[in-house]
């Protein structure tokens, strides 16, 4: 499996999560948050019909108004030795109803291509955007135009979901939402709906999550014909499961499950690190000890 496809299949369900290194999302842990900043790290391991993949990790910081997303991914084992899949993701910009992004940026490579894709944006309109090597002209995709560009959220923002007005971190409401993704190629539509309410239990954090079903829809950039494509628009197999960040009132994916032509896709939370604002007593605590400053014995 290609890394570009792997991030499109994932980003169907909800959450962007490039394969790639996990490097950038480790400063979380390693440092104090700074005034009136919440952090969050969130380690995931990924499964393909029923076979480990890859890891994956996604690091969000949300200090007044202004966030920062850094997500990262690698595939491991047969997987990984066959396509050398990598990546890394940035975005940053304002929480308001819904993420404002000002810049992303994407980092995409396997055994036979890399991409790198660059976009600025403003109040949520593409301004500027980069795609290397340039996208190869194809008469049977559906054409991005310009307002197609206009009011999106790149995949990496798409990652982070402010709670709907003033309702609890948990509210239902909050899985009600459609998210207009723009990729810089492809133009398309993440549809959630609430399902149920869980108790869950993981390294670093214990409490209820949201489980909300998703849709996907394509919008442009797409080839209607192709069979992947109708697979993913018909697909009634996906899930999203989000746990509240308290102190940021937004709301992380802890758990994201694709039905794909190959199987089941799993993506889903192994560890989850909260500083700042709002985090448990016990998770700072352990944040602490994994500073720098404070090293763990026997490292």
């Amino acid at each position: 499996m290609r890394s570009k496809a792997f991030l499109s299949l994932a980003l169907a369900a909800g959450l962007a999560l490039p394969a790639g290194e996990a490097t950038p999302a480790k400063a979380a842990r390693g440092r104090a948050p700074k005034a009136g900043e919440t952090a969050v790290t969130v380690d995931y391991g990924i499964m393909l019909a029923g076979m480990p993949i890859g890891t994956a990790q996604v690091t969000g910081s949300v200090q007044g108004q202004r966030y920062t997303m850094d997500v990262s991914a690698r595939l491991t084992g047969l997987v990984g030795a066959i396509t050398g899949g990598y990546g890394s993701g940035r975005a940053s910009g304002a929480v308001a109803a819904r993420p404002v992004p000002a810049a992303f940026a994407l980092s995409s490579h396997s055994a036979s291509a890399s991409i790198t894709v660059r976009m600025a944006l403003a109040r949520g309109n593409v301004v500027a955007s980069d795609i290397a090597p340039p996208l190869v002209p194809d008469p049977e995709r559906v054409t991005v135009s310009e307002v197609h560009k206009r009011g999106v959220i790149d995949p990496v923002s798409a990652l982070m979901m402010p709670a709907q007005g003033r309702v609890d971190l948990t509210d239902p409401q909050n899985c009600n939402r459609t998210i207009p993704v723009f990729d810089g190629a492809s133009r398309f539509n993440v549809v959630l709906s609430y399902a149920e309410t869980r108790s869950v239990q993981k390294p670093g954090y214990a409490g209820p999550v949201l489980v909300c079903n998703a849709r996907y829809q394509p919008i442009a950039g797409h080839r209607a014909d192709k069979p992947g494509v109708k697979f993913m628009e018909d697909n009634t197999e996906m899930s999203v499961w989000l746990a509240p960040v308290e102190g940021a009132r937004v709301l992380l994916p802890l758990r994201i499950a694709v039905r794909t032509q190959l199987g089941l896709n799993i993506i889903e939370a192994t560890r989850w690190a909260q500083t700042g604002h709002g985090a448990p007593e016990t998770t700072v605590q352990a944040a602490a000890a994994q500073s720098p400053e404070t090293p763990a014995s026997g490292r």
